[in-house]
């Protein structure tokens, strides 16, 4: 049990480091563009204080951190150059806080929004007499 406790944390370590090591990739000029399109796309929603799906919903609440998260993080990953990769996680390393991003939690409320005024006015088309 233990050791399976130690690999999580390791993993969840990881996954925290790349997530600001992709955070650099996002900025640097030596990243192609598709890379940090990508990479800019899996950090704003990783550091992002707002879920698209948030977590009170059962099973599908934790889908997107479980699933959805880490294959986007391991694609990005693969988009960038494994040497400028390397240099981005050693910068991570050393980092003391995690950044956050706004814009990512503007694009996911934005994203609540729109959904929520779509259901709005089918409900409304639909039932109102």
């Amino acid at each position: 049990m233990r050791r399976w406790l130690d690999r999580a944390q390791r993993w969840a370590s990881a996954v925290k480091r790349d997530v600001i090591a992709l955070w650099y990739a996002a900025r640097d000029p030596r990243v192609p563009w598709y890379a940090k399109g990508v990479a800019a796309c899996v950090v704003a929603y990783a550091l992002s204080p707002i879920d698209l799906v948030p977590d009170f919903i059962p099973v599908i609440g934790y889908l997107d951190d479980l699933v959805l998260l880490p294959l986007g993080i391991v694609l990005a990953v693969k988009l960038v150059p494994p040497a400028l990769m390397q240099a981005f996680r050693e910068l991570a390393a050393q980092r003391a806080n995690r950044p956050v991003s706004h814009a990512g939690a503007i694009a996911i409320a934005l994203t609540w929004a729109v959904a929520s005024g779509l259901v709005g006015a089918w409900l409304w088309k639909h039932f109102h007499p």
